[in-house]
């Protein structure tokens, strides 16, 4: 149970060949096979990706997807200010 047997492979083989052609599911293939080559690099790429801001030694806070020093110091004058 469970488990496909020959003639089941045969029937699917069939419905496959009907729907989409001989000339195609090469095709087919190797795009199911990009895009789960693609999956897979997007994953581990996104997991290498680290956006948190960082604080330097001077207190700066650096974030760097924007290129923008913050110090604290500056930050909490620049509200003050505002008021």
């Amino acid at each position: 149970m469970g488990g496909f047997g020959f003639g089941e492979l045969v029937v699917i083989a069939v419905i496959v060949i009907v729907l989409f052609g001989v000339k195609r599911i090469p095709e087919l293939g190797s795009s199911l096979g990009q895009g789960i080559a693609n999956f897979r690099k997007s994953f581990k790429e996104s997991q290498a990706i680290d956006v948190t801001p960082t604080e330097n030694k001077s207190g700066h806070i650096t974030d760097e997807s924007h290129n923008e020093n913050i110090t604290t110091s500056s930050k909490k004058e620049k509200e003050k200010s505002e008021v």
